[in-house]
């Protein structure tokens, strides 16, 4: 369905409101595997996910109605495999411009694409590429906001907010999801462009504890770190007492301060 509300040159301009669904991802996925013929930018938006899905198998819970789950369809295929963690950073980028001027100082994005008030997650990424050949055929970028939750499981109460719990009103969905695809097309085209060098310091900037000394776990060990820079394959490059080391996705997690 077109909507004439978005003033971007592609991203968002097929929008697919569903009222509920498994998870935005996953209709995409299966969108794309039929070889329905979609445009670049088509975005799949559902009131209700009942499998949302985040990094590594993880769960995404989310109020139905009161947030925003949805997914990007792309074709990035002017980028090699080796070189799509960028896409990860463009996504991440775009959701933090699209969010800062609402949340403020304390937004932050935790590697690699949490987004983060102050301690506490209010949103997240998950990002899947189909490969083909030397190039990327397809990318999924699903996206999870929590808007308008006032209340979350005491499970989560102290690791979960909103926008809600930060501004103490509401914020209209569709004119945000606007705003975030507006950002999120913009730094797309300078990925696309190849003029990108500049958006991996822009990343690094927003990234939650960089360059402060912060207590981590790795395999039920405790241990003090600090988070110098993010490799262009996405690993996190970290000072330790035992000198600089690298971390892939889940083989590190943050202590709860």
């Amino acid at each position: 369905m077109q909507n004439n509300t978005f003033s971007t040159l592609f991203v968002g301009q097929n929008l697919i409101k569903l009222t509920s669904v498994d998870s935005t991802n996953s209709f995409l996925k299966r969108m794309v595997s039929n070889s329905e013929p979609l445009p670049e930018g088509t975005v799949i938006m559902a009131e209700n996910q009942y499998e949302g899905r985040g990094q590594v198998n993880n769960i995404w819970h989310a109020e139905p109605g009161k947030n925003l789950t949805f997914s990007i369809f792309l074709q990035p295929s002017f980028l090699h495999p080796s070189d799509q963690f960028i896409l990860n950073i463009a996504i991440s980028i775009g959701i933090h411009r699209a969010l800062k001027p609402l949340a403020g100082a304390g937004l932050s994005v935790k590697w690699p694409n949490d987004i983060y008030y102050q301690d506490r997650k209010i949103g997240g990424v998950l990002i899947e590429n189909i490969i083909a050949g030397s190039g990327i055929k397809a990318s999924i970028a699903g996206i999870g906001i929590n808007v308008n939750q006032e209340v979350f499981h005491e499970d989560l109460r102290d690791r979960a907010g909103s926008l809600y719990q930060i501004l103490h009103k509401n914020v209209d969905l569709i004119w945000l999801l606007t705003e975030i695809c507006s950002q999120i097309e913009a730094v797309y085209l300078k990925v696309r462009s190849g003029n990108y060098s500049s958006l991996r310091q822009e990343y690094l900037n927003m990234l939650y504890r960089f360059n402060i000394k912060t207590a981590y776990r790795q395999n039920g060990e405790h241990f003090e770190g600090t988070i110098k820079d993010v490799s262009s394959t996405g690993l996190l490059i970290m000072e330790t007492s035992e000198g600089i080391k690298s971390y892939n996705f889940k083989e590190i997690e943050f202590s709860q301060p």
